[in-house]
């Protein structure tokens, strides 16, 4: 915002910082601005020093109007937090990144975050062209087409991604234990993302959940009453490859399984613990005495970690696959006065045991992996050791 308003002044505010800069080297107080509110302790002269040499040496300075230019630092600005669910967004963009959110959109069905700087998928939807295509959860897009991707914002890499429907994409991929990347070439289609399948595996009750959206709870609750008229013994809940949703809709499900007022999360800010989330007992927490195993991979994220990682810390429930993908922060669309848009991290969920989601995500209890070898051949070695590890317990 100081940012904003400084540029503002680039008649009377620039001369002053110039002539200060010349005759003083200590560290002045942004104050008495125009439209700023509250001080900040910064050393703008560096910031008019650099303005005036761009006017006096771009070759092309007069083609840069100064909004653009306070537009610039303030993205400059968001960058320097170094955190990758941090943006900024011209009136434009912001505008378009709403339309995106709220519109029907032709993409390839896949999740994407950001892992030690680089554009990773978190999980692909099931049935979507990216799983159909062979992506899987923890792949490292380097490539967008020929754009390189180091270094990109989610949202930008989403916007390059996503086209209309029935043309195609191609994404260069590394995958670990891979010597090189390889290109893939996926056809762009209209996302559906599928809720929930249910089966039972022998005697136990096997539900994949596929995303925490509006109808979660409802498909969660027909599945359960299907296993129930099986008289199933036991339940897998398979939260691989789900990337999350509604924060609501998982502590909801915790219900199920935990008594009532047993905390399953809380929201902690810059100044410490801000609201506790705790089970509300629906179906009179139905399955809190129920032997149960959850499946996680590195395509569990947000709310699929909030979950798996409430049932084990409060019932002890066994977690069974890969580390999940450690998601764990929370976002909010500020508006700026002018229209712009930042969309800012403002706090981080925390587990009842006190782990925080992004240090690492959930570590399985029993440790499990998936190769290309076992998909290719459809051998499921998780869901195996999760039907081990339930067949123990019940005993």
């Amino acid at each position: 915002m100081i940012i904003i308003s400084v540029a503002a002044l680039v008649g009377s505010g620039f001369y002053w910082g110039l002539k200060t800069g010349q005759t003083t080297q200590e560290i002045v107080l942004a104050r008495g601005v125009t439209n700023v509110d509250g001080e900040t302790s910064a050393d703008f002269r560096t910031f008019w020093d650099a303005w005036k040499t761009i006017d006096d040496n771009y070759l092309k300075a007069d083609q840069i109007g100064g909004q653009a230019r306070v537009y610039g630092a303030i993205k400059g600005l968001v960058n320097s937090l170094g955190d990758p669910y941090s943006e900024f967004f011209t009136p434009d963009e912001g505008q378009k990144f709403e339309e995106d959110v709220q519109g029907n959109f032709g993409g390839i069905g896949a999740e994407l975050g950001i892992r030690k700087e680089i554009l990773t998928v978190i999980a692909p939807l099931k049935n979507s062209p990216a799983s159909k295509a062979g992506l899987r959860a923890g792949d490292l897009i380097l490539k967008v087409g020929a754009t390189s991707t180091d270094g990109m914002a989610i949202d930008e890499a989403v916007n390059l991604i996503r086209g209309p429907e029935n043309t195609k994409v191609t994404l260069n991929v590394f995958r670990d234990g891979w010597d090189k990347p390889k290109d893939f070439e996926i056809t762009r289609a209209i996302i559906e993302v599928p809720t929930l399948d249910f089966e039972m595996k022998g005697p136990y009750a096997y539900i994949a959940l596929h995303t925490f959206n509006d109808n979660a709870e409802k498909e969660f609750y027909s599945a359960l009453k299907q296993a129930a008229d099986k008289n199933a013994e036991g339940l897998i809940l398979d939260l691989r490859d789900d990337p999350g949703g509604f924060l609501e809709v998982a502590v909801n499900l915790a219900g199920w399984f935990l008594k009532p007022g047993t905390v399953v999360v809380s929201e902690a800010d810059k100044t410490g613990i801000i609201e506790i989330m705790k089970a509300n007992g629906n179906g009179n927490a139905s399955l809190v005495d129920f032997p149960t195993v959850v499946l996680i991979n590195k395509g569990s994220a947000s709310a699929s970690e909030i979950l798996a990682g409430a049932l084990r810390d409060q019932r002890q429930i066994k977690l069974v696959g890969e580390t999940s993908f450690g998601k764990g922060t929370v976002q909010q669309l500020k508006t700026l006065r002018d229209g712009s848009e930042m969309k800012i991290t403002i706090a981080h969920w925390v587990m009842p045991s006190g782990k925080v989601l992004e240090n690492g995500g959930l570590k399985p209890d029993y440790e499990v992996q998936l190769s290309d070898d076992d998909i290719t051949n459809k051998r499921d070695p998780q869901l195996d050791r999760a039907i081990e590890v339930l067949k123990s317990e019940i005993k």
